[in-house]
């Protein structure tokens, strides 16, 4: 039957080897059920890895997180139009604010004598899901007057880079320096910049967020031999197995598979290629029988996400990211 299977080891070493790789702390990034590793087993090992901190997506993910025992610092980021503030409060789950509307909404969900734990987000140069320039004056004040009220307490200052050349992630380095020197007298904590892509190439801030790098696949989000994920001491964590009888493999459509004719799985240590997928099964070129390796990892002489990546036109993130919730995860 279908599964699959996670090397917990690996993103613990992968978590440490970018600790050691950029000199900063590490967030690591668990949203989207941990790009589809299956969150309760990726955040124990990036904790282990030693992460300082995890971050999901919005507040409903930390919560859950939260309620399956998760002791470590939270950090929620994105928020609906009417977030559940007062149950991140109650959990001790930090929230990313991004706006001056927000910091008055998180205020107000304080409880008395215990301040709310805020990130302020600027925008550098993103364009999206930032506090933007014309604003940043107005975010810092409103955010001291509010701490010295006791209803928040800015514990991380932050911003994202867009990627979309050296040269601008340099100028957006540059211009949030500027900016977090400039709010120095709030005393946050954490000071974060980078994720996966820019803890490569930036230094700003002494914390890194870590996405896909955790998870042993290179932030390019196209490396399909794994090369450049080797290079820098990342192993992959997944590996998506499944049984092929006569040909026909037990999982399709539904496991979150992208229709990849010409890929190739290997088949008790022989290469088959794809040749159809429906719903449900994957047909190859030859009527094998056996253990099937969908994904996993190249250096073994697997096909990686990578592979898979470039035979649909996308990246690694996607590839793992879309594997069904309903796949059964086992520490490998």
């Amino acid at each position: 039957m279908a599964h699959i299977e996670i090397a917990t080891q690996a993103i613990s070493d992968n978590v440490a080897v970018m600790r050691q790789h950029t000199g900063k702390d590490v967030i690591a990034v668990v949203k989207a059920n941990a790009y589809g590793h299956g969150v309760e087993l990726a955040s124990a090992a990036a904790v282990a890895g030693g992460a300082v901190a995890l971050a999901t997506a919005d507040i409903a993910e930390a919560v859950a997180l939260r309620k399956l025992g998760c002791k470590v610092t939270l950090l929620a980021w994105l928020h609906s139009s009417m977030p559940r503030f007062v149950d991140a409060h109650e959990l001790d789950i930090q929230v990313v604010i991004s706006s001056v509307e927000r910091l008055d909404h998180v205020a107000a969900a304080h409880a008395p004598g215990r301040p709310f734990d805020v990130h302020l987000k600027f925008d550098t140069g993103l364009g999206r899901n930032g506090i933007p320039k014309a604003d940043w004056r107005v975010a810092i004040e409103r955010a001291d007057a509010l701490q010295r009220r006791d209803r928040i307490r800015v514990v991380g200052l932050m911003s994202h880079l867009a990627g979309t050349s050296d040269a601008a992630d340099r100028q957006q380095a540059e211009l949030f320096d500027f900016l977090t020197a400039k709010a120095s007298y709030l005393g946050a904590e954490r000071i974060h910049l980078s994720a996966s892509q820019g803890a490569l190439t930036q230094s700003s801030g002494n914390t890194v967020r870590l996405g896909i790098a955790s998870y042993g696949l290179h932030p390019e989000g196209r490396d399909a031999d794994g090369a450049l994920a080797r290079h820098l001491g990342l192993r992959p964590a997944l590996r998506l197995l499944a049984r092929a009888e006569h040909g026909v493999v037990d999982v399709g459509f539904r496991d979150g598979l992208l229709p990849a004719p010409g890929a190739w799985m290997l088949v008790d240590g022989e290469r088959v290629r794809v040749i159809s997928q429906d719903v449900r099964s994957t047909t190859l070129e030859r009527p094998v029988t056996g253990q099937a390796v969908v994904i996993g990892d190249p250096a073994r002489g697997e096909p990686g996400a990578g592979a898979w990546a470039e035979w649909v036109d996308t990246i690694n993130y996607e590839i793992v990211t879309r594997l069904a919730p309903g796949l059964e995860r086992r520490p490998a």
